[in-house]
């Protein structure tokens, strides 16, 4: 894990410097040590990010070239945690049937061609088998075609993609009975890796490594910009039985990758045959063997593979999380890192009194912890009513920068209205590391002002609600809020004054946009009055300019306000947290970090 302050960019700079000013964030006087306290700035962060030991094409690489490429301060990985620990993930593959179950979850086959093809076929034999494998084996023949010949594959599937983890420590054992092979016509046994940045002459992609078995004297290591070959020897007639440590044969291949920092996907078996050629092979016992998985053993060799990364793009600090995924999905950042006990088999349970257990479970752990796209599960209604209930499951954060946007933020004024008290942030949920900018993907990232881009700093900013969100491809300027000169975004200001200056930030704000302020009544109307109770208003760049904007919030019977960014279509493209002025405690009370004197 890195975790250093980082370059500051000019951007950055200057959005430090004239916001500070702007917000009253001036430094003290200096210490008796002569030091001064350093200045708030803001810190980008992409808080929703997988890597290779989660079940898509991501590389940790990918997703740290995509944060330099877009000058993103922070990443933080939330790879799933039972993916992590590899928990029931797939162990073995008899070849008995085109669907073959492990306790409950099942292996699926499906066939296709590449190429063209004379003849082929596909079927499950009772001999030959290995002596110590019972059961039927897989023959896969065919003859190439009048063309150039092809490939008859065969696709392996397992129920939501447990077999698909990070290759570190992990071994393939598979045997293989070649009974027609030679130089233009062998058995294959593929699998896709993680997508990576571009290097040297390779372009920027999903490496694939590919076993050919058959036709070869010995071992040998060919790769052909991302595809990477192992030929491996094997008596015609007689049973082989294989062992690949694939991080070997990919540091062999590619020495200039991480060879561990790579997903296994897509796996297929296949024959392959030139023009007019036969080839024919029998397949069994395909096994999984992954090392140190058990316990916190998963998370120990993710930071291991991590590490490989200490020294390179030093401008962006990289923090471990986790998705915790066998309830809600919550996202937990910081504290000790303890994975929680994990069900078999790995079935989501959507129960909100699990959800609400396994935020205390991660309380007492540290840190704090993220809702995670609440409206898989929910409408707008069920998931207002839900949060006003149950007072959001305990839950920090949620993410209401991600799709569907609009109603997302319906609730978000809903909650606030009811003194819901969280801090809102974005996600991209990416899995992939190919572009953080693509028009089809969520890019939301989220923002904090902070002293340094340290984990301690970041979470007590997240808790304390000091937070905004943005749409890179459109903004990328700093929001913030204060009262008489100290930071008040995500924060609870309890008092009797009728009305209060607030003053209100927004910086760079894009050709065309406007700011919105958005003020709502907090009035706790709880689920009979299940809708927002606020009023906007548009206010445009030079009234933001050359320092923050002075707004009159007139309580009554309570009231929050914050702002958001819309582009000139219309568009949301950044939103603030709130600031909350009640008149008096609320029932729930206020978190100790909120509270603001």
């Amino acid at each position: 894990m890195t975790d250093s302050p980082g370059r500051l960019s000019r951007r950055s700079l200057l959005y430090a410097i004239g916001a500070s000013a702007a917000a009253g964030l001036v430094a003290p006087a200096p210490s008796a040590s002569g030091a001064a306290a350093p200045r708030l700035r803001p810190v980008s962060m992409a808080m929703h990010i997988h890597g290779p030991f989660s079940e898509g094409a991501a590389s940790f690489e990918a997703h740290l070239d995509q944060a330099q490429r877009h000058g993103v301060d922070v990443i933080w990985w939330t790879d799933h945690d039972f993916r992590v620990a590899a928990h029931d993930h797939r162990r073995a593959v008899h070849f008995d049937g085109p669907v073959e179950p492990e306790g409950t979850l099942n292996w699926d086959w499906k066939q296709s061609i590449e190429g063209t093809l004379a003849s082929s076929s596909i079927e499950f034999v009772a001999e030959p088998h290995p002596a110590d494998d019972p059961g039927r084996a897989l023959r896969l023949a065919a003859t190439g075609g009048e063309a150039a010949g092809g490939t008859l594959w065969y696709a392996g599937k397992a129920w939501n993609h447990t077999y698909s983890t990070c290759i570190a420590d992990t071994t393939l054992g598979i045997d293989v009975r070649p009974e027609q092979v030679g130089p233009d016509a062998a058995f294959l046994l593929e699998m896709e890796l993680s997508h990576h940045p571009a290097k040297g002459t390779r372009p920027a992609g999903r490496y694939v490594l590919r076993y050919q078995v058959g036709g070869a004297p010995e071992r040998r290591h060919t790769a052909d910009g991302l595809i990477g070959t192992v030929e491996l020897p094997a008596k015609i007639g007689e049973w082989t039985r294989l062992k690949l440590r694939l991080a070997d044969d990919v540091r062999a291949l590619w020495p200039d990758l991480v060879a561990e920092d790579n997903s296994l996907r897509n796996l297929r078996v296949g024959v392959t045959s030139g023009r007019g050629v036969p080839v024919s092979a029998v397949v069994d016992r395909l096994l999984f063997h992954r090392a140190r998985r058990r316990g916190q053993e998963g998370e120990d060799l993710r930071r291991e593979v991590l590490a490989a990364y200490r020294d390179s793009y030093a401008g962006v600090t990289h923090h471990r999380a986790y998705e915790i995924s066998m309830v809600r999905h919550l996202n937990w950042y910081g504290g000790d890192q303890t994975l929680p006990a994990l069900p078999s088999p790995p079935v989501r349970d959507n129960d909100p009194a699990l959800a609400e257990s396994m935020v205390d479970f991660l309380h007492a752990h540290g840190g704090v912890v993220c809702w995670n796209h609440p409206m898989d599960v929910e409408s707008r209604e069920s998931l207002a009513t839900l949060m006003i209930q149950r007072n959001n499951l305990g839950a920090d954060l949620m993410e209401i920068g991600r799709d569907p946007l609009n109603d997302l933020l319906w609730v978000f004024d809903v909650a606030a209205r009811n003194a819901v008290f969280f801090t809102a942030v974005g996600s991209s949920d990416d899995h992939g590391g190919e572009d953080w900018l693509a028009p089809d993907q969520e890019r939301w990232l989220t923002s904090t002002w902070a002293t340094t881009t340290r984990q301690p700093q970041l979470v007590d900013a997240l808790h304390r609600g000091r937070a905004w969100f943005t749409d890179p491809a459109s903004y990328r300027g700093a929001l913030d809020i204060t009262v008489a000169g100290q930071p008040a975004m995500g924060g609870v200001l309890i008092t009797g004054d009728p009305v209060v200056a607030v003053d209100l930030t927004a910086t760079d704000l894009p050709a065309g946009a406007s700011l919105e302020v958005v003020t709502g009544v907090v009035d706790l109307a709880g689920t009979a009055g299940l809708q927002p109770a606020t009023r906007s208003r548009m206010v445009q760049p030079t009234a933001l300019s050359p320092g923050p904007l002075r707004l009159p919030v007139t309580l009554g019977i309570g009231a929050y306000v914050r702002t958001q960014v819309r582009a000139a279509g219309g568009a949301v493209i950044g939103v603030s947290n709130p600031l909350w002025l009640l008149r008096r405690e609320p029932p729930r009370g206020v978190p100790a970090a909120r509270r603001l004197s």
